[in-house]
């Protein structure tokens, strides 16, 4: 063989070596896509738009599956139709107090004769107003009597318990601090700013040992709850990471906050929607172990490989059924998809798609029916997937981002279908996902929690404020009244279930018909 022709064995190898790298090139493609896409595009994972795309919307499934609508565009324009605005024009709710304001003429004497004017109707619109947070100083007598034919003691009524100890605040200030953070997600620096505006001057540590008072008088409640939810056949769960100060490092170090919900709204259960942050240093797989101590249901989660040690058989309580969630999977294909295009991911995000659409279907009904429309439709949907994701992984460069996408699919291949032998079950974990957002926007705004200490009052009245949120409750008229009933002692320790959201929601609604009566 002469010198200027290669032998049939470098050739190959080239041609591998050109493989491998074309993979690793498109590999970092996607990767640097993703990142980009991290740092400045949507949040949202938006439908894609091709020809046949099934709806999906991830974040919610509440509503029915609606056909795209065909709505014109202009000829010289790619970008999608604008969609029509949906206004309130009237129809304020009933259950606001009205001012009347009658707007009289100038004059009531008849424009042609003089005569005395006489009103036979009137015109009369509605425009929403607001009455700006006034603060206001509470003077609390206690007079003192005495019998003036004896010398009897001293009669005067006890002083009632404060929040704060020899503190300035009530329970309604103590509330709305609490839930212009932790529910509107205002930083305490800008509370106390707003407070300056109306003349009172206060210190950011103030407001801090509020706080704590607060999350110190509701944290028997917090325990219920957090039982009761724990104690459900069925919950969810997901973690975030907190950013909590460090003063012997005069930094943060991340710890976390392990949420923990439950919901049978969409199988029409008996549980009621809640919520329960927990506190923990750190992620370590020994937190869940601890919080779920004695739970042997079925709990709904990511992939994270701390849950596995839930699943063993010699752990305390028996073991854990785990079921994944499609979201995470469908998550892949599509960062896959946006960065390449490839038209297999594209495939993938479609039949995932019809899954969902029989889900949307379905959603409401009991789990009888839900079990049965999946057996009898979803399943063989799902039991085609994994062949054609194994033809398509042999197909393919295995360092490629699809093919990470299809191994993480098929390596929770049996938590990803437990929806389909459980009706109870969802197809994902959106319901916690949607609980860690409230906790996201505070700390967007609020940077880090202050300490330990903080990031458990953190988890304490997030809990009980957002789980009120979830039964379409006032946060500031529940948490106030919940407050005032625990410091005044009127509701004791063993009757504490009396105000959890759900149980309180029932009591006022109850009392509202009484008066009504």
């Amino acid at each position: 063989m002469s010198d200027g022709q290669k032998s049939p064995l470098d050739t190959v190898h080239l041609l591998a070596l050109n493989a491998a790298l074309r993979a690793e090139n498109e590999n970092l493609k996607a990767v640097v896509e993703t990142l980009r896409r991290a740092l400045y595009g949507a949040r949202s994972e938006r439908q894609l738009e091709q020809a046949g795309q099934l709806p999906l919307a991830l974040n919610d499934l509440s509503a029915a599956p609606v056909e795209p609508a065909k709505l014109p565009r202009p000829a010289n324009s790619n970008r999608p139709a604008r969609p029509r605005a949906v206004r309130n024009i009237g129809g304020l709710p009933a259950h606001l107090p009205r001012v009347h304001v009658t707007i009289e003429p100038a004059r009531l004497a008849c424009p042609c004769c003089e005569g005395q004017l006489h009103r036979i109707g009137e015109d009369v619109s509605e425009m929403l107003d607001v009455v700006p947070a006034i603060l206001r100083v509470r003077c609390i007598h206690r007079p003192r009597y005495g019998c003036r034919a004896c010398e009897s003691p001293v009669v005067q009524a006890k002083a009632p318990a404060r929040p704060v100890d020899g503190g300035m605040p009530t329970v309604d200030l103590l509330a709305h601090v609490a839930v212009m953070k932790f529910a509107w997600h205002l930083p305490l620096h800008r509370q106390v700013k707003m407070l300056a505006g109306q003349g009172v001057d206060l210190d950011v540590s103030t407001l801090v040992h509020w706080i704590s008072r607060a999350a110190w008088w509701l944290k028997p409640l917090h325990a219920l709850l957090a039982a009761t939810i724990l104690a459900a056949p069925k919950i969810f769960c997901d973690d975030t990471p907190l950013p909590v100060l460090d003063k012997t490092r005069k930094r943060t170090r991340i710890a976390r906050l392990w949420s923990y919900a439950m919901d049978d709204r969409p199988w029409c259960g008996p549980a009621p929607p809640a919520v329960v942050y927990l506190y923990a240093e750190d992620r370590k797989g020994r937190h869940v172990d601890e919080h779920l101590a004695g739970f042997n249901g079925v709990l709904q989660v990511d992939a994270y490989a701390g849950y596995n040690r839930l699943t063993k058989h010699s752990r305390r309580g028996g073991p854990v059924r785990l079921a994944f969630c499609l979201a995470h999977a469908r998550r892949k294909f599509f960062e896959v998809h946006k960065a390449t295009g490839c038209l297999v991911s594209g495939e993938a995000l479609e039949r995932i798609a019809a899954i969902y659409a029989i889900e949307a279907r379905i959603r409401g009904t009991s789990a009888e029916e839900r079990l049965e429309v999946r057996q009898a439709e979803s399943q063989a949907l799902f039991d085609a997937f994994k062949p054609w994701l194994m033809d398509r992984l042999s197909e393919i460069s295995t360092k490629s981002p699809l093919a990470k996408a299809i191994r993480y699919t098929l390596g929770h291949w049996n938590g990803l279908g437990a929806f389909l032998t459980d009706g109870r079950v969802e197809v994902d974990s959106n319901t916690v996902e949607r609980t860690i957002r409230a906790i996201s926007l505070g700390k967007k705004n609020s940077l880090f929690a202050g300490s330990p200490v903080g990031g458990e009052n953190w988890a304490i009245l997030a809990s009980l404020i957002n789980t009120a949120k979830l039964h379409d409750l006032d946060p500031q008229t529940y948490l106030a009244d919940v407050l005032e009933r625990i410091v005044s002692g009127q509701t004791k320790v063993n009757a504490l279930a009396e105000l959890l959201p759900w149980n309180w929601k029932a009591a006022r609604a109850a009392q509202d018909v009484k008066v009504a009566a």
